[in-house]
């Protein structure tokens, strides 16, 4: 049950509204007068409710609707706001429910603003064409237009979700060593799957250089490991706690052999301390890296230009596809 509710606050109260903390206590305060305990509480009952707030625009997720009304009911009380029904839109994305998955588009708020349209098929090439941002020459407006292109031409084309019993992170970690020829800095990437939906994605330009391919994928690995503890900490704040260790796949075996080996080697000196934060997840149990085909490195989407097959493939492999057709009549 989501429901989507904005907030009516007037310009003053915005300006009149600068202490963080303060609004914060209060908010927390509020919350308190609801029902609402702190998660790390021994005990929290049978109901649930998330709150994602934006400025004035929230999302409420609920485990029954007779909660859902009691909160929003009792929120109207304390403050002006409207409810807007089923979640249908919030920050550009635009979401349709179906009886056995959710679809996350932007058709709408690309179609008014087509450059920052933002998917995971697209990052590594709005990536390379946003290094060239404060100095671009004509083969980079012939980029930029050709990606504006590309997605005006999959406008219907949005992010699958489905329900899942899966509580498992499962992720393709990737870089493309010295990518770059003017400074032969490396790009790494990657794409995380909670079950079969991915919850996040990334392709980014290492800050150093690497003096090996071992070097730069490792960095990718410890990368996403970094961002795999945040990720379990905020699954843990939704009380969905993973009891299985998170799956990093890489495709490099010397990377792979290094976040499980003890012996520290010259030429590794150079990426230290990744190497022994990523060995403490894997001794603790929290992490296990993985060898995968290159074949099947869905995470290459992000670091380098594909085959178009191979592209069209991996698309898909990270539900990035256009909503089923519905029969005539139905």
């Amino acid at each position: 049950m989501v429901q989507a509710v904005t907030l009516r606050l007037s310009l003053e109260t915005l300006k009149t509204a600068t202490d963080g903390d303060q609004v914060l206590q209060g908010n927390c305060l509020y919350a308190s007068t609801l029902g609402f305990v702190d998660r790390r509480a021994p005990s929290h009952g049978d109901d649930m409710a998330y709150l994602l707030l934006y400025v004035d625009d929230i999302i409420l997720a609920t485990s029954s609707n007779r909660l859902r009304a009691w909160i929003i009911s009792q929120s109207q009380i304390e403050f002006p706001m409207t409810d807007l029904g089923h979640l249908s839109y919030f920050m550009g994305i635009a979401v349709t429910r179906k009886p056995s998955y959710l679809l996350l588009f932007q058709e709408k708020y690309t179609q008014e603003i087509l450059e920052r349209a933002c998917r995971p098929d697209i990052s590594y090439a709005l990536q390379q064409v946003c290094l060239f941002m404060h100095d671009p020459r004509e083969p980079h407006y012939e980029a930029l237009k050709r990606i504006m292109r590309y997605v005006q031409g999959l406008i219907d084309h949005g992010l699958h979700l489905y329900p899942t019993a899966s509580h498992r992170l499962i992720t393709y970690t990737d870089a493309d060593w010295r990518g770059r020829p003017d400074t032969r800095r490396s790009t790494s990437g990657y794409c995380c799957f909670l079950g079969d939906n991915l919850v996040s994605w990334s392709s980014k330009r290492q800050h150093t250089l690497s003096k090996s391919s071992t070097e730069a994928k490792y960095r990718g690995v410890a990368n996403f490991v970094s961002e795999a503890c945040w990720l379990c900490n905020l699954l843990l704040e939704l009380h969905c706690l993973l009891r299985q260790a998170t799956i990093v796949y890489c495709d490099n075996v010397s990377a792979i052999y290094l976040s499980g080996n003890l012996v520290q080697h010259q030429r590794t000196k150079h990426v230290e301390m990744d190497i022994h934060f990523v060995r403490e997840k894997v001794a603790l149990g929290q992490d296990r890296v993985l060898h995968v085909p290159t074949r099947y490195q869905f995470a290459d989407i992000f670091i380098k230009g594909l085959p178009r097959e191979l592209f069209l493939e991996f698309r898909s492999s990270l539900s990035v596809r256009p909503p089923p057709v519905t029969p005539a009549g139905v």
